[in-house]
């Protein structure tokens, strides 16, 4: 059934608004405007949109606030909240939607002024114990999630040999991108001792393995793809599409160094028709420096236990093997709470060649990938340009 659904749906506009600091936006504000932009972007009016994708973090029935403040009356409705990966989950079940005739178009959209509204650790704790329990963690008061992901990195290192240096350099990397987009929020130039001699966080994890704090809103349009083909703008077809969830905490990994990314991508790959050396340009969510070196590894881009090898010398970084994390990624560019709607915005302005000094020359490929929680929910989607079909 899903090797039917490759390229049967493209996205025909993208957009993002307030990425960084905007103060005085709230969630939902943030999230009109980069819906309306990207609806615009489409050559469409927001008349036009009848289905509609959304999530949020601080809401549990957000579809419903975000209908009512767009004016939208959606005859298909999407509110799984996966974490950071939902966005690019939300793919599926939207083309299924547009394939059977139920909708027409689709806006898959996501606002947070996290950065503007932050609040203390311990709300942010008292808050997770509220809306998100997990017995075997919470009562320990981790300092989620950068704990556990620094407890995946530890495991990485002990299992493998990785070396903080080569974490830094999935940092580096993605700050050099990001001295290339004006979008990005941290564009400064970075090196690999600047990572290591920062502050730490949570061992092995400094302040510059993690991602930014910033507000910012992002939206795309998913339409039918002989209807996307006669709009404003090339369509981006989304060729593959998976998502796998194994855990929700961390504790819970049945290997701290192995991700349901295997999985997710496994799928992706499978209904496109593709595989990992015929991409050109890769978008993972990285949330932290071992995500990066997980995704790449588990998504079959390297062997298991040779992510930080794979990442040495500048290799993912402009003029490097493999572009990764094109526009600075969550690292440095935005990482509004949930970064996932951004990984796929980036692969389709690569493939729509939109992208400026930072473009990839000839980019027919994509793979954009999302993760949310700790390690916990993973979706993966491979796109591609009208000669790939």
């Amino acid at each position: 059934m899903t090797r039917t659904l490759r390229g049967s749906a493209a996205i025909a506009g993208v957009a993002t608004f307030g990425c960084g600091e905007t103060p005085g936006f709230t969630d939902i504000e943030l999230l009109a405007r980069a819906a309306r932009a990207a609806v615009a972007d489409a050559g469409l009016t927001m008349r036009d949109i009848d289905g509609l994708c959304t999530a949020s973090a601080s809401a549990t029935m957000w579809p419903m606030p975000v209908a009512e403040y767009l004016g939208l009356r959606p005859t298909f409705i999407e509110g799984t909240m996966l974490g950071g990966s939902s966005f690019i989950a939300h793919l599926m079940p939207a083309m299924l939607a547009l394939e059977a005739g139920q909708c027409n178009a689709v806006l898959v959209c996501y606002g947070s002024a996290q950065r503007s509204a932050t609040f203390g650790r311990k709300e942010v704790v008292a808050s997770r114990r509220y809306l998100d329990p997990q017995p075997y963690e919470m009562p320990y008061e981790p300092m989620l999630p950068v704990s556990a992901y620094a407890l995946a990195a530890s495991r990485h290192m002990h299992e493998f040999g990785t070396t903080r240096r080569q974490l830094a350099e999935v940092a580096v990397s993605a700050r050099a991108w990001a001295g290339l987009n004006l979008e990005a929020f941290m564009r400064e130039p970075l090196s690999v001792d600047d990572v290591l001699a920062s502050r730490m966080v949570s061992d092995p994890l400094t302040v510059r393995d993690c991602c930014l704090v910033t507000d910012g809103g992002g939206a795309f349009v998913l339409m039918r793809g002989d209807r996307a083909r006669d709009l404003a703008k090339p369509p981006v077809y989304v060729l593959g599409n998976g998502t796998a969830v194994w855990n929700r905490q961390v504790s819970s990994m049945p290997d701290l160094t192995v991700t349901a990314a295997r999985d997710s991508g496994r799928r992706a790959f499978e209904m496109a028709g593709l595989a990992p050396k015929d991409i050109d340009v890769v978008q993972l969510y990285d949330a932290f420096t071992i995500n990066t070196l997980l995704f790449l590894e588990d998504l079959g881009f390297c062997a298991k236990g040779e992510g930080g090898a794979f990442v040495e010398n500048g290799a993912i970084a402009p003029g490097g093997r493999l572009p990764v994390n094109t526009n600075g990624g969550g690292l440095s560019c935005v990482h509004p709470g949930m970064y996932g709607i951004f990984a796929l915005i980036e692969a389709v302005r690569q493939l729509r060649g939109d992208c400026g000094e930072r473009q990839v020359k000839g980019a027919r490929t994509a793979l954009a990938h999302g993760n949310g929680g700790t390690l916990s929910s993973q979706s993966t989607a491979v796109l591609g340009t009208q000669d790939v079909l």
